[in-house]
């Protein structure tokens, strides 16, 4: 048995034994890895954590149950990257991720941005703004409330608003993108 495999073997045990230098090894070995992989393929460095942290915990599980025996020198690295590969390919084919990216290309003043370094006064700013947001649609008309609840948080398409509303596929997203633009107008007045 050659050095390698023996280290991978050693890896395995201290995973095993939740041993923290094993297991510290393990995330930094391979988190900018899996990061760089999302970062290229559509993700931020908070989605690629998230990614990260569930193929991790995946792995963890997996070796401490036995799941997984190590076919190799790099073994463990390779079952974490595609753990991680194959959990955002399954985030990016989500219903989920589609109607985001769909409603970031449409509205991309009003996408939340995603930040990597955030201290108080940012969260702190966030949530006025998040509260003046929902403040502010409670003042809406009824049609234009009911029209982005149904569009954004039931996530009816808008083929299905129109039907639902007895009105045009066209008219349903002109009311929307008017809807939105008030909406923007409301909460960027200064109080």
């Amino acid at each position: 048995m050659n050095q390698r495999t023996t280290d991978q073997e050693k890896l395995i045990e201290g995973i095993k034994a939740n041993n923290e230098h094993a297991l510290k090894k393990l995330y930094q070995d391979n988190f900018f890895k899996v990061e760089k992989y999302i970062l290229k393929n559509s993700g931020s460095k908070m989605q690629a954590k998230d990614i990260y942290q569930e193929a991790f915990t995946a792995v963890w599980k997996n070796i401490r149950l036995g799941k997984f025996v190590p076919e190799g020198d790099t073994a463990v690295n390779g079952y974490l990257f595609r753990i991680a590969r194959n959990k955002w390919t399954d985030h990016l084919r989500s219903s989920e991720f589609k109607k985001k990216t769909a409603l970031d290309e449409t509205h991309p003043k009003i996408s939340a941005k995603v930040e990597t370094d955030v201290d108080e006064t940012d969260i702190d700013e966030r949530d006025r703004r998040l509260h003046k947001v929902i403040a502010t649609f409670k003042t809406l008309g009824e049609p234009c409330r009911h029209l982005l609840t149904i569009f954004y948080f039931e996530k009816k398409s808008l083929r299905e608003i129109a039907k639902e509303l007895n009105i045009g596929e066209a008219s349903a997203r002109n009311k929307k993108y008017r809807c939105i633009e008030k909406l923007r107008a409301l909460v960027l007045t200064p109080n």
